[in-house]
């Protein structure tokens, strides 16, 4: 293969200096083509760190310091393409398609599956060469790089006149929304985010989670309740405890503050000195088809939140796990919901997904948990439906629903056939539905208000001891059926919009 030619990168303003320009260069091969994104990748990023430390130390940086993304490109003539059964890995029809990249180092592995699939299924080649598209200086910091306490305050007023910052323009989520439209002569899009987006959500994973996103892992678990993290923080040491062999798989399991117990290791002494306002956690595979578990705590906007920067990892499915108000009259505490349908009344996405826009179940995911329940608690056919009913569930942004005028809320849940009320779920489930990540809700009944069976602090001790446990368990059997699927099983057409873009 030729080495791509270096030339100092062409600029529309002459004040402006860059790293080597990387001129677009075709590939067909997707190794090839995914070393070329991390030469350009990682040049441009050290050139971003050395002139920031020269900065930093004092040096005059006269001159607009300005360093661009890799870009990869796709040309098709035809709608033909090699495998119509799958549901990513094309193009919707002729054009020129175009997105930049971020990390290579993080997602080399994607990077050369999403390149593959659009080499073999369109048999043409693909370009990847610098793009006009700077990325912020911010963006370029190493881990524990934290300059902001070392600058002067005239440095601080400085910074922008030098250095690219986060732009916001370059971050929305339009093309996922399905409301972006390229102008006259654009390339279309070729992924659901652009690279400044993903960086974003890179760093905000870290400050929301406390947790680096290389220990995030493709099947994730959330819930709203701290109970479940402590169990599986118990499970995770006593996984790293166990000898090797006996199916245990899982390599590392990593805490807030990126502690890590690798397997046969001793548990780590430290601990940070504060959890973050959403701690994860990570039972790591080798293949990164481990688990991670994070604790939104309560309330739609922290759903929100979580699941607009987890999306950008591509993960193969999350699937919450919590606690809900039970709204029938024959559900008893301890009882599990499988949601097959949401009432939206969260109000967070209605913006970006509206109303009118249905969720529905996902068939691959509702099978392995309702499969993984009756593995776990050993009920089968007829007997499952004492511990588990399948219904709407509704989720709200008021904690306090139960103030509210008794008819208005009765009147909501028989109308929408609701069985169970949260926070959170249908949050999870649509924000899945939008960035085409497969989802599933299974909640436990923790208190009946509408029936005069609420929570009561001896009583709920109890309930936690009693079901905790086997309700994560079975979160965790779910993921293992999934794992036995292929991904291309997974992210399957259901979530496909019109125009879908190539990368899953």
């Amino acid at each position: 293969m030729p080495r791509p030619v270096t030339t100092l990168m062409p600029s529309p303003d002459s004040t402006n200096t860059g790293p080597p320009f990387f001129a677009p260069m075709r590939f067909r091969d997707a190794e090839g083509a995914a070393r070329q994104v991390q030469a350009i990748y990682e040049g441009s990023s050290a050139f971003l760190r050395d002139m920031l430390q020269r900065f930093v130390a004092g040096e005059d940086v006269s001159r607009h310091v300005r360093a661009c993304y890799p870009f990869v490109r796709v040309h098709t003539a035809t709608v033909a393409r090699a495998d119509s059964r799958l549901a990513y890995g094309f193009v919707a029809g002729p054009g020129t398609y175009e997105t930049t990249l971020t990390r290579p180092d993080l997602f080399a592995d994607y990077y050369r599956e999403q390149f593959r699939l659009l080499i073999d299924n369109h048999g043409v080649s693909i370009e990847v060469g610098t793009s006009r598209q700077p990325i912020p200086v911010h963006f370029s910091f190493a881990e524990h790089d934290h300059i902001e306490g070392t600058l002067s305050p005239a440095q601080r007023l400085l910074l922008r006149d030098c250095f690219d910052l986060p732009d916001l323009s370059a971050m929305d989520d339009g093309i996922a929304n399905g409301t972006f439209e390229p102008g006259p002569g654009d390339p279309h899009p070729l992924a659901l985010f652009t690279a400044p987006r993903v960086d974003y959500s890179l760093h905000r994973l870290h400050h929301y989670t406390g947790t680096m996103p290389e220990h995030f892992q493709n099947f994730v678990l959330f819930t709203n309740y701290q109970f479940y993290i402590d169990e599986f923080v118990r499970l995770g040491h006593e996984l790293m405890a166990a000898p090797d062999g006996a199916g245990n798989e899982y390599i590392e399991f990593v805490e807030p503050g990126n502690i890590v117990t690798r397997r046969g290791g001793a548990p780590s002494d430290s601990a940070p000195t504060r959890l973050p306002q959403m701690p994860a956690y990570h039972l790591v595979r080798e293949d990164r088809a481990g688990i991670t578990m994070v604790n939104i705590g309560v309330g739609p906007a922290n759903a929100k939140t979580i699941t607009d920067h987890i999306a950008v990892l591509r993960p193969h499915a999350w699937i919450m796990l919590g606690h809900c108000a039970g709204l029938r009259n024959t559900q008893q505490l301890g009882d599990y919901v499988l949601a097959h349908g949401y009432v939206r009344e969260d109000h967070v996405l209605d913006e970006d997904l509206p109303l009118w826009v249905p969720v529905p179940p996902l068939a691959e995911v509702q099978v392995a948990l309702a499969t993984a329940v009756a593995d776990v608690t050993q009920f089968t056919g007829y007997e499952l439906k004492r511990i588990m009913r399948t219904g709407t569930v509704a989720s709200t942004d008021n904690r306090n629903w139960e103030l509210l005028p008794h008819r208005t809320p009765m009147r909501r849940f028989s109308q929408s056939r609701a069985v169970a009320l949260d926070m959170e779920s249908a949050t999870i489930a649509a924000n899945g539905f939008r960035f085409r990540v497969p989802y599933g809700t299974l909640l436990c009944v923790s208190d009946k208000p509408l029936h005069g069976e609420i929570k009561l602090p001896g009583m709920a001790n109890e309930f936690y001891r009693a079901r905790v446990d086997q309700h994560l368990r079975i979160g965790m059997r779910a993921i293992d059926l999934l794992r036995q699927q292929r991904p291309d099983q997974l992210h399957s057409r259901k979530l496909r919009s019109f125009a879908e873009v190539a990368f899953q």
